[in-house]
């Protein structure tokens, strides 16, 4: 096996360690101090925000793990999208709320978030494909 196959996994479940700390961080954010801040439906979109990058820390943290099983490429774009899709989702979220609290126009923001829920959605099917067999 070499060295990039080997290595692979590890990164993939140290990025989800470090996302999945800053999800419990900007979730107590959330809960303690922008609950004073935002308005209801500002507050809603962050937490969407937060429980979807959650959600797929544990889709990162499962690719890793899989990686070692099944290492081949579609496995590791599955994780590369999980990435992806927490940074264009879950980001454009948080900054929508930003720029909501801001007061500031958006209208570009709103195309970003689909794009995140299409790289989830490629993240999971990847995913599937790419553990049905060993390559």
């Amino acid at each position: 096996m070499n060295q990039t196959y080997s290595n692979m996994h590890k990164g993939f479940i140290q990025v989800a360690a470090l996302l999945g700390a800053s999800s419990v961080a900007l979730g107590a954010f959330a809960a303690h101090g922008l609950k004073q801040v935002l308005l209801p439906d500002q507050l809603s979109i962050f937490e969407t925000a937060v429980r979807y990058q959650f959600y797929h820390v544990f889709a990162l943290l499962i690719s890793g793990m899989l990686y070692s099983a099944f290492p081949n490429q579609l496995v590791k774009w599955a994780g590369r999208l999980f990435i992806l899709g927490i940074i264009l989702f879950s980001g454009s979220l948080y900054l929508l709320c930003y720029i909501k609290y801001q007061s500031l126009p958006y209208p570009w923001v709103g195309a970003i978030t689909p794009l995140g829920g299409v790289a989830f959605i490629s993240g999971w099917v990847l995913l599937f494909v790419g553990t049905t067999k060993r390559f």
